[in-house]
Parts: C-alpha cells; structure tokens; sequence
C-alpha cells in the first residue's frame, strides 16, 4: 500500500463528515485489543454468605456448616 493510497474507500453513496468520522471511530475502537475487565468486588454481603477457609477433602462439607 503507498502513501497515497487511502486506507479507507467510499464504495456506494455519499456520506457526510460526520459519518465518516462515526465509522472511523468505531473501525478504531474495534481494531484495539479487548481489555480483561477488572474483577469485581464482592461486597460484605455476600461473602457473609459464604463459607471462609474451608478445605476440599473429606469432612469440607461437615465443616462448612459448623460455626467459626
């Protein structure tokens, strides 16, 4: 591709400047990689709910339920 080459070609239709730009935007958008989102946060809540430090094996299931 040379420099004078557009990277972009309105095939059919005449788009105004601001769809071009709108089209630009989203080709840009697209093309950059996808971020990992950031894990969430669990609230006091919900791991009030759940069991702290229990091990798998034999018994976990006993001891998940017995108090702190």
């Amino acid at each position: 591709m040379s420099a004078e080459e557009p990277l972009l070609r309105v095939v059919r239709g005449v788009p105004t400047a601001e769809e071009l730009a709108a089209l630009v935007g989203a080709i840009v958008v697209r093309s950059r990689p996808a971020a990992a989102p950031a894990p969430a946060a669990r609230s006091t809540w919900a791991r009030s709910g759940r069991p702290a430090g229990v091990a798998a094996g034999p018994g976990a299931w006993r001891a998940s339920g017995l108090p702190r």
